[in-house]
């Protein structure tokens, strides 16, 4: 099938690695120009020259900027060129018990997973409706409809994506703009990887046996029974950007791996 994305130029926030990475190099086979993003200038300079080792007619290039420091966002979206299709996928979490989630957490963690994307739609979705065409897709997850206990500030900000992109699909009415939201379910990111290296390593068994326990204990109720790799991520956004999903508009599509079990 051909997306139609060689004429496009893509803006994927937090892509140095994991999920957004994967989302750049598809979207990049595809043919389309891709910026991508990180917090240093460094991560963002490798990420740029492994992706052109994979794919030598790539068109990347990326800028830092650290989506805690409005100032920083700013400069960014100064930086870019015209952009057909955002990316809203920076984003943090941690493990951490509501009792002990201060103010500055919630800030924090607030400003970087939510305001990034109001930030970036803000500037970019004016100049999309002006030429009658573009695609903006947030990055949410599984956790902002099942928020977890133990990261409640977390979930909050995932639930917070879900309204803001449906706001903002509610402005492109009789357009060609359309704004959706992707609800991932637990993903096999370096992060997790490198976790999951250490526990095979202190427990003395392998990388497998580590993967499958925690996929019982943790998402027993998972249809896919393992973790979700990012490319099948990546597979349903460049869809979402793709021309032909016009017809999909202010949609929250799960790729969730059927951990979420309710029906709507």
């Amino acid at each position: 099938m051909d997306l139609q994305l060689t004429s496009k130029t893509a803006f994927v926030s937090g892509s140095t690695q994991g999920i957004g990475f994967a989302i750049a190099r598809l979207l990049l086979q595809e043919g389309a120009a891709v910026v991508i993003n990180g917090r240093t200038p460094e991560k963002v300079a490798m990420a740029v020259e492994k992706l052109k080792k994979e794919i030598p007619a790539a068109k990347v290039s990326g800028i830092a900027a650290d989506f805690g420091s409005e100032a920083e966002v700013n400069r960014l979206l100064d930086a870019l060129p015209d952009i057909d299709i955002l990316i809203n996928n920076v984003g943090i979490f941690e493990l951490k018990e509501f009792a002990d989630i201060r103010d500055e957490d919630w800030l924090r963690i607030f400003e970087i997973n939510v305001l990034s994307g109001i930030r970036l739609s803000r500037r970019l979705l004016p100049k999309m409706l002006e030429k009658n065409q573009g695609r903006i897709v947030f990055i949410s997850s599984e956790s902002g409809i099942h928020v977890p206990g133990n990261m409640i500030h977390y979930g909050t900000t995932k639930t917070a994506m879900l309204a803001v992109s449906r706001g903002l699909a509610e402005l492109t009415k009789n357009t060609g703009v359309t704004v959706n939201t992707i609800l991932g379910g637990p993903t096999y990111s370096e992060g997790v990887a490198g976790t999951v290296q250490q526990i095979a390593e202190a427990q003395n068994c392998s990388v497998e046996q580590v993967k499958a326990g925690l996929v019982k204990t943790l998402i027993p109720n998972s249809l896919l029974q393992r973790f979700i790799d990012p490319s099948e991520i990546a597979s349903l956004v460049a869809y979402l950007a793709s021309p032909l999903s016009v017809a999909t508009n202010g949609a929250a599509l799960r790729a969730d791996g059927g951990v979420l079990n309710t029906i709507v």
